[in-house]
Formats: structure tokens, C-alpha cells, sequence
């Protein structure tokens, strides 16, 4: 990736980059272990390997190294136990790795020491630099890469509104600090597009963005295109690619919360953006079938929906009276269907949801948000009397002419036969202009607002608004 060099080895944290390797070194070796404990690999089937000899020695997530006959070390993770034996998988190719190589048996819990010198940075799942720019800093504490969620009763509430930069969604599915929200799409309707948006127009102060099982060639595009360099700069990227062993794409998702949660406790408002949990889903699905769980529905096991809320948890306020993440996760639906098994789990933990529709990206709208089928459960708690009631109203005439939109383009709809469909008809090219933005485009939550009533504003020839039933404002569940 390329990047302007600095003078004298000059690193982003100030320091030289020969200092910064001694940092780690010294942090390394205060974690290595008093004693060393070896077994012995027993049998390699796929991706699993059985160790033995380490009875009492290993526990679930533990990370051991196994020594290939040619010296080559890869590091594995203890992801269960059968017959008296470790199960471990692996983190990197098994070339080299057979019945009889030792396993050298690491007691130290997986952790990474974030600091903001790591903002502009983009690292992958074992919190080391792929940038090409040298090593990164690290701080004093060690977060886990798998740790808890706050304590429910010590977490504080939602925060105000945040800007993210998109009309549609800071107008009709405005967002809280510290709120949880999914992005629900097909493939290729424009989720990584929408991120990019909303990382680069935030504000927020720092942007955590974890692109699991992300394609290769396009990690560097969305780096160096979407999210550009004034992005990439208040930003830190977490990338797993999509070639990589199911380990590393799961324990990048959880590297992206760990980060996240670092710039919280910070006292910072982040805004973690991950692409996409369905890869994180199916990257545990592969883990948990190669030591033999049962598949529970449409291949996927018990563990995967026992994971989803322990990683997705980890978002939203924090137990102090400052600092938040944000956290707007992308789904990727399979067949278009929004009730598949994992949309279905992820959209009962979460704050709301945002749809995508390919049908609206096939007309040329882009974002190609669908507000009718998102939902914000903030709002409209979040918003003042003037404001809800600019969005119902908006909202009232989209759903009106969705509701006759076959009957308007096969020309069947006679014009004043229902006095609030030929309203819908005046204002809806004004609206669908509204919830169209380019990707440079920045609308900030004022300019939003005051754009929409503009929009609701024009035509004084139309007939007066004709009261219709509330929109739904109760939460859903």
C-alpha cells in the first residue's frame, strides 16, 4: 500500500521505528510464560489437529505453536476437547505439520495493546501492521481480544444523536451514540459504499472499521478510494481476507471491538463499522463443524448464535459517564432473503436496522436505502415534535405511492381518485431526490431536516395533508 515516508524513520507515535520494535519486544517477553510445555501432534484431519500429552495444560481459546519438521512455527488455537486430546486449528497454512511434531503450549491469553498511534494504521487480525509502513506502537494495557460486554445494570443509556454524514439516515433512521445498528443487503447493492460514506463524513471521533472475509483485491480499494486519506486518518482498519483460515477472520472481528473498546475507555466517542458478520458467522460455522457440532439451521450451529451476541454486545455505551461505540454491522443476506437464520438472530439483538434493496440500486438511487422497511428504535425518542412530525409525514407519502406504484407506471391509476395518492405522486420525485447522495456528498443532521421540510415545502397548489394513521413508534423486539 502506498504511503508517504517520514523523515528519518520517524514514527506516527513520535517515536523512531527501531524504538518501537524494542516496545514490542520488551512487551513480548514480559508475557512469555516461566516454564515451557510441549505435546505432541497426534493426528491432522483438514484443518483440525489433535494434540496430546497437554492434559490439564490447555484451555478453550489458548494459543499453542505447532513446530513443523522443517522448523516452520504456525500458531493454532485450542477451540475444544475430545477423547483426552486438544482439538486445534490453525491460524496459517499446515504445510510441514504431521503426526509426532511437537506442540509448544502458550499460557498467555490472546491480547493486543492498542494506542492511538495506531489511528491511520491498518492491521489484521493478530493486531500486527499490513500497511507496509513498519511496525505499530503499543500501550501499557492489554486488552483481550474475546472480552465481556459492560455489566447490563452499570452501562449507561444512549447518547444524543451522531452525525453520520448519509440524509436518509440521519432524517428518517436517526442514530444514537452508543446505539447498534445492522445494514442488511444482498451482495453487490453497495454496503461497503454506504461505510466508506459514513466513516468519512462522521463525526465521530475515531472510526474502528473491521472488514472480515473482505475480497483482496478490493481492501486496498476501499482503503485508498472509499475511505480515503482524511477517513484513513481518525481511522483504524482491521482486515481479514477472505483467503484466510476461518481463525483469523473470526478473531479479526473480535480485534475490531477490542480496538473499539480501547478508544472508549479513552473517554472517546467511536464508531465501529464491521463488514460484514455474516462472514464472522460462517467463519464460527466452520470452526465448530470440524470438531463435530451438529448443524442447528441451514448448516449453522448452536455456537453461532451463541457468539453473535457476545461480539455484538461489546458495542454501545460504556459503563463511565463518556465515551460510546457505535457500531453499525453489515448483513449479508443470502438469496435476498431477511429471514434467513442469521439475519433473522442479528436483527433481534440489535438497535435497528437499515435495509438495502436491490431493486431501488437497479433504478439508479443510491444509497438504495428502503426507509419504509428500516427502523430506528431510538427515534422518535431522540427527535423533537417538529421533527417527527416532518418524517411521518414524509414517510406517509413514500408508503402511499409504494402502495399504487404498479398502478402509476402501468398508467391505471386515474388521477383524483384518492386525494393522498395524488399528494404521494406531486412530492415523491422531490423525496427519492432527497435519499439520493453521492459519495462525496455530506448532508449534516441540521442541513438534513431543513433540506426535507424544503422538499415537504414546495408545491403551494397541493391539497391540504390529509390526517392518516400514526406511524408505529413503539419499539420493536
Amino acid at each position: 500500500m502506498a504511503v508517504a515516508s517520514r523523515p528519518n524513520g520517524a514514527h506516527a507515535s513520535g517515536k523512531s521505528i527501531v524504538a518501537v520494535y524494542f516496545d514490542n519486544i520488551i512487551k513480548e517477553i514480559e508475557r512469555l510464560p516461566g516454564r515451557r510445555v510441549f505435546g505432541r501432534v497426534t493426528s491432522v484431519v483438514g484443518l483440525l489437529v489433535e494434540v496430546g500429552g497437554v492434559e490439564g495444560g490447555l484451555s478453550v481459546g489458548d494459543h499453542c505453536r505447532l513446530i513443523g519438521r522443517d522448523g516452520r512455527r504456525v500458531t493454532a488455537e485450542v477451540i475444544g476437547f475430545r477423547g483426552g486430546q486438544a482439538l486445534v486449528m490453525p491460524f496459517g497454512s499446515l504445510e510441514g505439520i504431521g503426526a509426532g511434531c511437537e506442540a509448544e503450549v502458550g499460557s498467555v491469553e490472546p491480547a493486543i495493546y492498542p494506542t492511538s498511534g495506531w489511528l491511520g494504521r491498518v492491521i489484521n487480525g493478530f493486531g500486527e501492521a499490513v500497511d507496509g509502513r513498519g511496525p505499530i506502537p503499543t500501550g501499557a494495557i492489554a486488552y483481550p481480544m474475546r472480552n465481556r460486554p459492560p455489566p447490563a445494570h452499570a452501562r449507561q443509556r444512549v447518547g444524543g444523536k451522531i452525525d453520520l454524514g448519509v440524509r436518509a439516515i440521519n432524517t428518517f433512521l436517526t442514530c444514537c451514540r452508543g446505539q447498534r445498528m445492522g445494514i442488511f443487503s444482498a451482495s453487490g447493492v453497495g454496503k461497503s459504499t454506504l461505510l466508506s460514506m459514513m466513516a468519512r463524513h462522521t463525526d465521530a471521533e475515531v472510526s474502528v472499521i473491521g472488514l472480515i472475509g473482505e475480497r483482496g483485491r478490493e481492501a486496498r480499494e476501499f482503503i485508498e478510494d472509499d475511505l480515503g486519506e482524511e477517513g484513513l486518518a481518525r481511522s483504524v482498519v482491521v482486515v481479514a481476507t477472505s483467503d484466510e483460515p476461518p481463525l483469523m477472520r473470526r478473531q479479526a472481528a473480535y480485534v475490531t471491538l477490542a480496538v473499539a473498546e480501547y478508544f472508549r475507555d479513552q473517554g472517546r466517542d467511536v464508531l465501529c463499522l464491521m463488514d460484514s458478520v455474516t462472514r464472522f458467522a460462517m467463519a464460527q460455522r466452520e470452526i465448530s463443524l470440524s470438531v463435530g457440532e451438529p448443524p442447528a439451521s441451514k448448516g449453522y450451529t448452536p455456537s453461532v448464535f451463541a457468539e453473535l451476541p457476545s461480539l455484538l454486545e461489546r458495542a454501545g455505551p460504556g459503563e463511565r459517564d463518556h465515551g460510546s461505540i457505535t457500531g453499525l454491522f453489515t448483513v449479508l443476506v443470502e438469496g435476498d432473503d431477511h429471514n434467513e437464520p442469521v439475519s433473522d438472530a442479528v436483527r433481534g439483538i440489535l438497535d435497528g436496522h437499515i435495509v438495502l434493496d436491490r431493486a431501488i440500486a437497479e433504478r439508479g438511487r443510491y444509497p438504495p436505502i428502503n426507509v419504509l422497511r428500516s427502523v430506528s428504535r431510538t427515534m422518535p425518542a431522540c427527535n423533537s415534535a417538529e421533527e417527527n412530525t416532518l418524517v411521518d409525514r414524509a414517510r406517509r407519502l413514500l408508503a402511499a405511492y409504494e402502495d399504487m406504484a404498479e398502478l402509476i407506471r402501468l398508467g391505471a391509476y386515474r388521477q383524483g381518485t384518492d386525494p393522498n395518492v395524488d399528494e404521494a405522486i406531486r412530492y415523491y420525485p422531490q423525496l427519492e431526490g432527497f435519499l439520493a447522495q453521492e459519495k462525496s456528498d455530506k448532508t449534516d443532521l441540521a442541513d438534513g431536516y431543513r433540506r426535507l421540510a424544503e422538499v415537504l415545502g414546495q408545491g403551494a397548489d397541493a391539497p391540504p395533508e390529509t390526517p392518516g394513521p400514526p406511524a408505529e413508534k413503539g419499539n420493536e423486539s
